[in-house]
């Protein structure tokens, strides 16, 4: 990061934390807002101001601070780039949704490297604000020069709460999405976006999102992890056995698993409308859930994983299913795509991504048998001591043996 660029982001600069863990790595924290003009069309947030008339802007804490400066490390950007189904199916919908794009002014909320700014760009894009709190706004704003994109895009180097923009746009696009796609919570930043500055009958790119879950089996997660201490090299280390399940299993894992992993079709969470979900929506999603096991196995957890569909302006359709009841308890493992909305999925059965899935794995095995119920309830909240923390409470009861799981994803 070049510290000579004379630019001020309005807050106090705070040390990088390079080399995040997979789980502590922020999805982007880009947020626009009061700005002043900069050199080459950049701009950079000034002194949070009250707005005459508007809400409270939400203030600026230590987590985000860290937050914001975790997507400062370029190797975030580099991992995500480089996950070409997330990429280019961005590209595609992009290119899908060219007709809305063409001649109208879209914002990029958390545009990171700019990559989905240029590529609007490309589309025939009037106007492109790239918004982003983290200093990658800076390369950003070097990359849109050096690909004489300046005249069309301007980045705004501030939160959306604070960044300024003098007009309304048509689009809003964002790769929002975190691990069981509300940790991080930078949808409400979409939110935000979508009640300052989009024009009705706009529209937003993704539009709409699902969060699904399902029981699964992995035994050779366990061995690997946990039978491992019965015998090492001949030695009876068992004592270890309590340790190690509380080291790998106290905290949700994300990994890849299978559809052969999976016990049964998924159940909706969570549905998201980016028209019309609002901020206090986010703060708790409680669901209960019914499954029937399809075989006989060791009951190891629950994973999680979503969609996002790109489908055209808010007065298209919503799918059906976010309003249909579960049959048997089971919800559908696909929505439906009645305009044959593009969908960018991370479950199991799908080419794999860099969010892989996220599994909540028991302490011990449950064994199940084929068509054994499964039911409990799952509440994500937000952590009130860090907002994109997650917190995780999960109930499940089966073969008259009832659990309680309490997690956190940091």
């Amino acid at each position: 990061m070049n510290s000579t660029s004379g630019y001020s982001n309005g807050y106090v600069n705070q040390p990088q934390r390079v080399g995040a863990s997979h789980r502590e790595r922020a999805r982007r924290g880009a947020r626009g807002g009061r700005s002043r003009e900069s050199r080459d069309g950049f701009r950079v947030s000034g002194e949070q101001q009250q707005r005459e008339g508007e809400q409270k802007v939400t203030p600026c804490t230590d987590f985000d601070m860290a937050y914001f400066h975790s997507y400062a490390h370029v190797g975030i950007h580099e991992e995500m780039i480089k996950d070409r189904v997330r990429t280019e199916t961005y590209r595609a919908a992009i290119m899908q949704h060219k007709s809305y794009i063409e001649g109208k002014v879209v914002v990029d909320v958390g545009c990171g490297t700019g990559i989905l700014s240029i590529f609007c760009a490309q589309a025939g894009a009037k106007r492109v604000y790239a918004v982003d709190a983290s200093d990658i706004a800076v390369q950003a704003n070097e990359v849109v020069k050096a690909n004489n994109l300046s005249e069309k895009i301007i980045v705004l180097h501030g939160r959306v709460e604070d960044v300024e923009i003098d007009e309304e746009v048509d689009v809003i696009i964002s790769e929002w999405m975190g691990y069981m796609l509300l940790y991080e919570s930078m949808l409400g930043s979409v939110i935000t976006a979508r009640d300052r500055w989009l024009k009705c009958g706009g529209i937003i790119l993704p539009s709409n999102a699902t969060l699904y879950m399902a029981p699964v089996t992995h035994p050779d997660r366990y061995s690997e992890s946990i039978d491992f201490w019965r015998n090492v090299y001949g030695i009876d280390m068992s004592a270890m056995m309590p340790l190690a399940k509380q080291c790998a299993f106290e905290e949700p894992s994300v990994e890849t698993i299978s559809g052969e992993n999976v016990l049964t079709w998924p159940h909706m969470v969570k549905h998201v409308d980016c028209y019309t979900i609002q901020v206090h929506e986010l703060e708790s999603v409680t669901t209960r859930y019914k499954f029937k096991s399809m075989m006989r196995a060791p009951l190891h957890g629950f994973a999680f994983w979503f969609d996002v569909e790109f489908s055209g302006p808010a007065t298209s359709p919503i799918n059906t299913i976010a309003n249909d009841p579960p049959v048997d308890g089971v919800q559908n493992k696909k929505r439906t795509n009645p305009n044959d909305a593009l969908v960018l999925s991370t479950a199991p059965e799908d080419p794999p991504t860099h969010w892989q899935q996220t599994v909540i794995y028991f302490y011990d095995p449950v064994e199940v048998e084929q068509d054994q119920l499964i039911e409990g309830l799952v509440t994500l909240s937000q952590s009130k001591e860090n907002r994109r923390f997650m917190n995780i409470h999960l109930e499940y009861t089966s073969g008259g043996r009832s659990f309680v799981k309490e997690s956190v994803m940091r």
